[in-house]
């Protein structure tokens, strides 16, 4: 859990646009993401900051999967210390101390946390996402809806049996609740139609 936090804790967005002489917390919306990176910065830097912070979680979980085994080879549930080393990671990126426990809204690291988990599950709420944003061109609106539709899509896998481990799911519904919670700014945006549409100024 600990070295799962300090995984997720790490700031890339602020410490590449700060290389950069940026502190993007004082732009765009003022998140230290990979979305705001890439509105303020460019693609080069916000694909960049995606990438990390989803490595993040992918190596969290990875790291925790490895030590389980390594302690007890011949043990059961072990994507259950998966899953803690992941939950560690979305909660240190979410809620940096180094921030004063404001940090990212957690779509990346979920995404390398699932990625380690479940990677047939990400590729599905991938195509969600990417179905949602070309139709809409908001990135809340995608993030919202893979997000929720990441449950289904654990419950259908593990219906036929494409994915193993019951806690998958109510774990996958847990990360589903922190993402949908962490976008609520954008949620009262959307419904007062101010919220800003990717590529518009």
């Amino acid at each position: 859990m600990i070295v799962g936090y300090l995984l997720g804790s790490c700031p890339n967005g602020l410490l590449i646009a700060r290389s950069r002489g940026v502190d993007i917390r004082k732009h765009g919306s003022g998140n230290i993401g990979a979305t705001n990176v890439l509105r303020v910065m460019g693609k080069k830097w916000g694909y960049l900051v995606f990438a990390l912070d989803a490595f993040k979680g992918f190596a969290a979980v990875r790291l925790a999967l490895v030590l389980a085994f390594a302690l007890n080879p011949n043990g059961l549930h072990h994507e259950l210390v998966g899953i803690v080393g992941g939950l560690a990671a979305i909660l240190g990126h979410t809620f940096p101390v180094w921030l004063r426990f404001r940090g990212g809204k957690g779509v990346a690291t979920s995404a390398g946390v699932l990625l380690g988990l479940m990677p047939i599950a990400v590729i599905s709420v991938f195509l969600v996402w990417l179905a949602l944003f070309k139709g809409t061109r908001y990135v809340s609106v995608a993030s919202i809806g893979a997000a929720a539709a990441l449950p289904f899509f654990v419950a259908l896998y593990l219906r036929i049996n494409m994915v193993t481990g019951a806690s998958l799911l109510p774990f996958s519904i847990l990360i589903a609740g922190v993402v949908i919670w962490r976008h609520r700014s954008n949620i009262q945006r959307l419904l007062r139609g101010n919220e800003q549409r990717f590529g518009q100024e």
